[in-house]
């Protein structure tokens, strides 16, 4: 902190005339500036109660409670653990795991699915830094996520004190909004804050970090700065103590006086009239229509079911990507999972609902320019994304997607595409999937063929199926055969691509939805990064299947490393006995392999029996290499 009378100085060099006119001395304005730092009307008007055991771990429970949170997600740490007391004492769930990014990954899951904020509470230092590949997914995901952190006292910060690092920093360019708490009173109107700006506009993470001196009780915390009131003291020691005594009155003043932690309005963008009736124009006009639909269109304040319903109405062939997978239920006359480039050639109108032309499109270059192109999406650098370069819009809005949808199908009474277009599109699909079924029943060198697994599977899982998507080449593969059973019934990463999503992204769906069948698609490499969090599953009773696909590899990039570089290096894992993995964190463990191909649909019955009986359960499926993906790139 600056001094008074370098404040002062510099103050007056740079406004003169104010300071001269008034006399204003330096000892004047040093006597204003300890008043304001230290708030020293404000402790008087809002006295403070030095005898109240409560904490500022309260005030976030409170806070959360009132907007809908039912679970909290942590990594334990002395930092925190006012909040996760408070928090269980009111009756928000508190999920420990074992690495603090599978905290973030579960809250991520819990805001895709609920339609609320996502919260995990985590140390200070290298508890924050371990979530830091989460909270980006998150970002990129445009999930509202509140990510919790402790932090040094405030007396504290620079110092030196354990674990202290400026967390600020790392996460202004990942956050929408970051704040440090500075007051115990600051802590009700800060997190509401945070909880508005995650949820409005585009989605996203925000941060909140909690300096440990106000979260704590006062007599500790008075006790922990050092204030000696007893036994003789010297000049010095009596200054200290006066500075503390207001440093710690300005922590505590107004701590517990009553405040409003109901939620805040959610700004949502939203549509023209004059851009619906574009839209309108151009698809009442359209031969050969196609929608893409991306992970925005699940995003409230539409429910998914209306979005539906406004679809179905249209009539014009779909294709899901994201979230969006599940949307139209497991089998649509007007979802389209095959061939989308062809279709993309072919359409004389394209709708991206949500859907970015980044490498997932071929950054906008799989599209036709002979294509009216209507873009909707919430944020404008998305919407517009390499439109300088390979596309143009028709129409651009930046709006809710699903709102949006809702409003051009009302407009559309009456409309039908070219039955023959969408008939086309559905024959292309059969045919793909006739020629997927064959190449599932070719023998593979080794072990099992990928594809006839992911058919039995398929076939095994229950209608209430969520799928956690988790790994490269044999989590790519299985997108081409599994089908979402419905809305928000598909989790991956997102455009991040990120590795490690699997444990966290099941625990929240599995807390979500209590009733469902939770399944992670596991890619042998991936599963190293969350296999721990089977004892998760385990301590705090939430099962999940895992399917494992064992190629011993990190296939996905050996498929253009080995061909180029005539080099595996770095790409070769082993057939590892993942399902005692699993045993030894207290699941249940399955192997399948060329041994048992036999009975792989009696193992996986049994799996599910297994997993009914609340079991977590890992099948190890040995694999063998295929063509099916032959060509594809991992960048």
């Amino acid at each position: 902190m600056a001094s008074w009378a370098t404040c002062f100085e510099d103050l007056r060099r740079k406004a003169p005339n104010f300071f001269i006119p008034l006399g204003l001395s330096a000892a004047t304005f040093g006597v204003l500036f300890f008043l304001k730092k230290f708030n020293i009307i404000y402790q008087f008007l809002h006295k403070v109660d030095e005898k109240s055991k409560r904490h500022g771990g309260e005030l976030v429970a409170q806070v959360l409670q009132s907007h809908g949170v039912k679970q909290m997600f942590t990594l334990v740490g002395g930092h925190i653990s006012p909040i996760l007391v408070a928090c269980e004492n009111i009756g928000i769930r508190v999920v420990d795991t074992r690495h603090e990014v599978t905290a973030v990954f579960a809250a991520d899951a819990v805001a895709r699915l609920s339609g609320t904020v996502g919260v995990a509470a985590v140390t200070a230092g290298p508890g924050l830094t371990n979530t830091v590949t989460a909270v980006k997914n998150a970002q990129m995901a445009e999930s509202p996520v509140l990510l919790i952190g402790g932090a040094a006292a405030t007396l504290l910060k620079g110092r030196g004190a354990l674990q202290d690092i400026d967390q600020m920093s790392l996460f202004k360019p990942l956050c929408k909004f970051c704040a440090s708490v500075s007051t115990v009173r600051d802590i009700v109107p800060t997190l509401r804050k945070a909880l508005q700006i995650a949820q409005s506009g585009t989605p996203g993470p925000v941060f909140v970090e909690f300096p440990i001196d106000t979260l704590y009780m006062y007599d500790l915390v008075k006790r922990e700065i050092g204030m000696k009131d007893k036994g003789p003291t010297s000049l010095l020691q009596k200054v200290i103590n006066w500075y503390l005594q207001n440093h710690l009155g300005n922590l505590f003043a107004g701590a517990w006086e009553p405040r409003d932690t109901s939620p805040l309005p959610v700004s949502v963008p939203r549509a023209s009239d004059s851009q619906i009736q574009q839209c309108v124009k151009l698809v009442s006009k359209a031969k050969k229509p196609v929608i893409l639909l991306g992970s925005q269109a699940t995003l409230p304040p539409t429910p998914v079911d209306d979005l539906r319903a406004a679809l179905e109405a249209l009539g014009i062939p779909c294709f899901l990507g994201g979230m969006s997978r599940g949307l139209l239920g497991r089998r649509s006359n007007i979802q389209v999972r095959q061939q989308r480039r062809d279709a993309l050639k072919e359409a004389d109108v394209v709708i991206l609902a949500g859907a970015v032309c980044d490498f997932r499109l071929g950054y906008g270059r799989v599209l036709s320019r002979r294509s009216k192109i209507i873009a909707i999406n919430r944020d404008k650098d998305q919407l517009y994304k390499n439109s300088d370069m390979f596309w143009n819009p028709t129409v651009a809005m930046q709006a809710d997607v699903g709102s949006a949808m809702q409003a051009i199908s009302q407009g559309l009474k009456g409309y039908r595409c070219d039955p023959d277009w969408l008939a086309l599109l559905r024959s292309r699909d059969l045919d793909k999937e006739k020629k997927n079924q064959e190449k599932g029943e070719e023998v593979t060198d080794v072990h099992l063929n990928p594809l006839k697994v992911l058919h039995t599977v398929e076939d095994l899982m229950g209608d209430n199926t969520i799928m956690v998507a988790d790994g490269g080449d044999f989590v790519a593969t299985a997108a081409y055969i599994l089908r979402p059973r419905g809305p928000l019934t598909w989790l991956d990463p997102g455009a991040f691509g990120t590795l490690g999503v699997g444990g966290g992204f099941a625990l929240g769906a599995k807390l979500c939805r209590p009733e469902s069948e939770v399944w992670i698609i596991y890619g042998d490499g991936s599963l190293g990064y969350s296999v721990a969090e089977f004892d998760t599953f385990t301590r705090h009773k939430t099962p999940v299947l895992a399917l494992v696909g064992n190629d011993a590899g990190w296939t996905q990039i050996a498929r253009e490393q080995v061909p180029m570089f005539n080099s595996s290096v770095a790409c070769d894992l082993a057939f590892s006995d993942y399902e005692d993995v699993a045993r030894g964190y207290g699941g249940k463990g399955v192997r399948l392999d060329r041994t048992n191909e036999d009975r792989m649909g009696e193992l996986v019955k049994e799996a599910l029996q297994q997993y009914q009986q609340g079991h977590s359960v890992l099948i190890n499926v040995l694999i063998g290499k295929t063509n099916f993906r032959e060509g594809s790139l991992s960048v």
